[in-house]
């Protein structure tokens, strides 16, 4: 009789080693997507919570001025506590498309001239609005080791303070 010794051969050795392997392999893999996206989520949340925070002290920083203090162009970082992130501000006068040939090549009937007369009530406010609305965008950007990742926003500053120009045309019929 054959007495046989308890324990492993080689082969159950190394199989176990690559089965045990290829579980750290796919763990590892896990682990390191997990990080990547939790890291991805938190840029974003930062980036989130900074366009908000910059959107806020600009229009603290411009209420109750005219639009024309508005400059078109600013941009700067957020200090040394967060020195990946920066922003910057592009701001440019709306403009509003003129759609008096519209007016004009309509085919209804002109009855005392107010066709006329609304053509020229919406160049004038086209004009106005024109002039009191400015189109600011926010722009929140963070220097990843890639590429930059930008994040942004378009608000509108009104200048409420602005005028309405009255034109000089009586009403029809007028008393």
């Amino acid at each position: 009789m054959i007495k046989r010794s308890s324990g492993f051969t080689i082969i159950e050795v190394i199989l176990a080693m690559m089965i045990m392997a290829s579980g750290l392999l796919i763990l590892s893999n896990s682990w390191s997507g997990t990080y990547t996206r939790l890291r991805k989520t938190q840029v974003q949340v930062q980036m989130a919570a900074l366009l908000e925070r910059k959107i806020i002290e600009i229009e603290k920083e411009y209420k109750g001025k005219p639009i024309d203090s508005i400059p078109d162009e600013k941009e700067d970082t957020f200090g040394s506590e967060l020195p990946e992130y920066s922003w910057k501000m592009t701001s440019q006068k709306l403009e509003l498309p003129d759609i008096s040939p519209l007016l004009k090549a309509n085919n209804g009937s002109d009855t005392g001239g107010t066709k006329l007369d609304l053509i020229s009530i919406m160049k004038m406010f086209t004009e106005h609005l024109n002039k009191s609305i400015r189109e600011v965008k926010v722009e929140i950007i963070y220097q990843d080791k890639k590429k930059p990742i930008r994040v942004d926003v378009v608000i509108y500053m009104i200048d409420y303070d602005k005028p309405l120009p009255m034109g000089g045309a009586a009403p029809a019929g007028g008393s």
